[in-house]
């Protein structure tokens, strides 16, 4: 997975190298760093209502060995966005594109929302399984940001869409069996932010 980190940040500098006139922010999700996962993302104007992002998550770690519980995963996540105001100011509303590859389990998520042993679904499988594979999606965001001092920004994002995964699924144990391979097609989310972004320009 390093190799796709090492893409997602070239991407990001040469992004910024041919748009080195625009007004840039660099940001970071807090919510995704709750998640264990490091994350940085770039934003530059392209006109005076018009932004493009693209953001990237890269998580290696084994949360706990013991139980083999981990969320390994590299997400690349481009999106366009018009501001109602301004560019970097106020409301927007966005298409976002996702895409990534993961190696996920022993992560009780769902009994935090519902109490069930399972319901079937996609979430359910991480409790007691290893997954291992890569998804696609993309939806509609909403946003707001806001300035909390000259160079920096605050801003809260919500996005809904459609997702296609295909994965391998194994016992959580290390090393555990192969027990079936899945595809899913799931409506949900595609982004979920909280995040603080400093302006270049």
């Amino acid at each position: 997975m390093k190799r796709y980190l090492i893409i997602v940040v070239t991407l990001l500098l040469a992004s910024a190298a041919a748009l080195n006139a625009q007004k840039i922010g660099l940001k970071t999700n807090a919510l995704y760093w709750a998640t264990t996962t490091p994350n940085l993302g770039m934003e530059f104007a392209i006109s005076d209502r018009f932004t493009f992002e693209v953001e990237g998550g890269y998580n290696p770690w084994t949360l706990c060995p013991d139980v083999n519980r981990k969320a390994k995963h590299f997400l690349v996540s481009p999106e366009l966005r018009y501001w109602f105001c301004e560019a970097f100011n106020g409301h927007f509303i966005g298409i976002n594109g996702n895409y990534t590859q993961f190696n996920a389990g022993g992560i009780h998520v769902a009994n935090a929302f519902y109490k069930t042993t399972s319901k079937g679904y996609f979430i359910d499988e991480l409790q007691n399984s290893r997954l291992e594979g890569w998804a696609a999606g993309g939806g509609l965001t909403y946003g707001y940001a806001y300035p909390i001092s000259r160079r920096w920004n605050m801003e809260l994002t919500l996005g809904v869409g459609y997702w296609y995964t295909e994965y391998d699924k194994y016992e959580s144990k290390t090393c555990g069996l192969f027990q079936e391979s899945g595809i899913r097609k799931v409506v949900g989310p595609t982004s979920l932010g909280i995040s603080f972004i400093y302006l270049i320009k």
